[in-house]
């Protein structure tokens, strides 16, 4: 680690002109925004990257679930920002990079606004300043219009810019080229809009982009790993992209996800990438975990669980064990239940007691919350033809009549697809989309309704045989 060294204190510090959302600059301006004293004592350069904060987003699909779990964790996007803030000045570094989407689209709360500020002085105070480019999610916000930030704070604009942050020890300066987007969309590359690298220097690059491509993610300003390498810059900080994942470690290529995440299709720990650029141009990068709140799924196998108190047993063990590995204030569970146990009929007769018991076991770890419960086990017997055979067991019977019979025959699929249709038809287009967006996904999920159906049947007729 590089060592530690003792800023000035904020009151010596003279800044360039305030850093406007709004910026006139030309074409790949080179500007110095060093603080007029002169570079750091210290030997290193050494910055924050992160990028995809979303700040005050809110947790729509996790309010309807569970309203008082959304109201703990609605504030996570700014404990995450608070955190990062904590870092930077922890290890006294030089300089945060926000590679976009630091809003969340139609954001309009000027409350956004004040927090956002307040933790931008924060690093004024500490004297570290902050690089920021604009992502799609940006230019739908309306309160960037609004801010004024302080000094310490330089947001390129949509033409680029090669800001000169630093000179390393050896006489190397240390230049960030970046570029923001004033549109919610941007199909083509920007690549080309960068200026080449400054020579003798060490070049950051910053940019909100797709690469590639991403599930999940919209196409924004397409680019690939080899263009970027092929450019000549030694760091390349991206965003856009939720997952962590160093592309390149030659040149340096970091897209470092979100630092939050804020459902359960951006589970796991998130963090961001604290940098270290040694004199020389030795660049060292490390993961550092910051999100509060982490989502995960959670499979719990069952398979040979006969009784109701060993079954909860598993589960408590299985949801102990994690809390205890996660490390973060709230752990936030998809639990899935699977395997052939002999509850199976039980869990999906009654699956509201079983949230409830859950819901206690939960409740018993600290920070342990568990979202949504899917049920997938089935019976050790389901679908055996012995009992139905001898006609002693009328639920096995009725089991190999829907298993064997049923589910298979053109007659029930035709009958279960039209109804599929006439309900899907019901639906606006944007729910119709999350059934499925063709015919083989919407048959799939027909297939699953139908198993699903059939075994709720079997449970209720084997309870009123008193099994159970």
């Amino acid at each position: 680690m590089a060592p530690r060294r003792i800023r000035p204190q904020p009151a010596l510090w003279r800044h360039t002109p305030k850093a406007r959302w709004k910026d006139t600059a030309k074409p790949a301006e080179t500007i110095d925004v060093r603080a007029p004293a002169g570079p750091w004592s210290g030997m290193a350069f050494r910055f924050v990257h992160t990028a995809d904060l979303h700040l005050d987003s809110p947790l729509r699909s996790l309010a309807l679930r569970n309203g008082e779990l959304a109201e703990h964790v609605r504030g996570a996007t700014r404990a995450a920002l608070t955190a990062i803030v904590d870092l930077c000045i922890a290890e006294a570094v030089d300089a945060l990079l926000i590679a976009g989407d630091l809003y969340d689209g139609s954001q309009t709360s000027m409350n956004t606004a004040l927090f956002l500020m307040g933790e931008m002085r924060r690093l004024e105070m500490a004297g570290v300043r902050v690089f920021v480019i604009r992502g799609n999610h940006d230019n739908q916000s309306a309160i960037r219009r609004e801010l004024t930030f302080p000094d310490n704070v330089h947001v390129f604009s949509n033409r680029t810019k090669s800001v000169k942050a630093a000179t390393l020890p050896d006489g190397r300066a240390v230049y960030i080229h970046g570029i923001g987007f004033d549109q919610p969309h941007a199909p083509d590359s920007l690549l080309p809009s960068f200026p080449g690298p400054q020579s003798d220097s060490v070049n950051i690059g910053m940019l909100h982009t797709s690469l590639a491509g991403a599930p999940g993610h919209d196409l924004y300003a397409p680019t690939s790993v080899a263009e970027l390498a092929a450019h000549g810059f030694d760091y390349w900080a991206l965003g856009h992209v939720h997952h962590r994942l160093v592309h390149s470690e030659t040149p340096l290529i970091v897209m470092p996800g979100m630092p939050q995440g804020r459902d359960i299709n951006e589970a796991g720990a998130k963090s961001v990438t604290l940098v270290t650029i040694e004199a020389g141009g030795q660049i060292h990068h490390d993961e550092r975990r910051i999100g509060s709140a982490v989502f995960e799924r959670a499979t719990v196998d069952l398979t040979g669980v006969s009784e109701w108190r060993a079954l909860l047993a598993r589960i408590g063990d299985d949801l102990a064990r994690r809390v205890a590995a996660a490390g973060a204030q709230h752990l936030i569970l998809r639990l899935h239940l699977m395997g052939a146990t002999p509850l199976a009929f039980r869990l999906k007769r009654d699956p509201a007691f079983l949230a409830d018991e859950v819901t206690g076991l939960a409740n018993a770890l600290p920070g342990c919350w568990v979202e949504k419960i899917e049920i997938d086990c089935q019976a050790p017997d389901l679908g055996t033809t012995a009992g139905a055979e001898t006609g002693l067991d009328p639920a096995a019977e009725l089991s190999a009549l829907i298993h064997g019979d049923v589910l298979g025959s053109h007659g029930f699929r035709q009958q279960a697809a039209d109804l599929m249709t006439e309900l899907l038809g019901q639906l606006p287009r944007e729910l119709r989309e999350t059934f499925g967006t063709d015919e083989a996904a919407v048959e799939a999920l027909l297939v699953e309704i139908a198993r699903d159906g059939s075994d709720e049947v079997l449970a209720h007729v084997r309870a009123g045989e008193g099994d159970l």
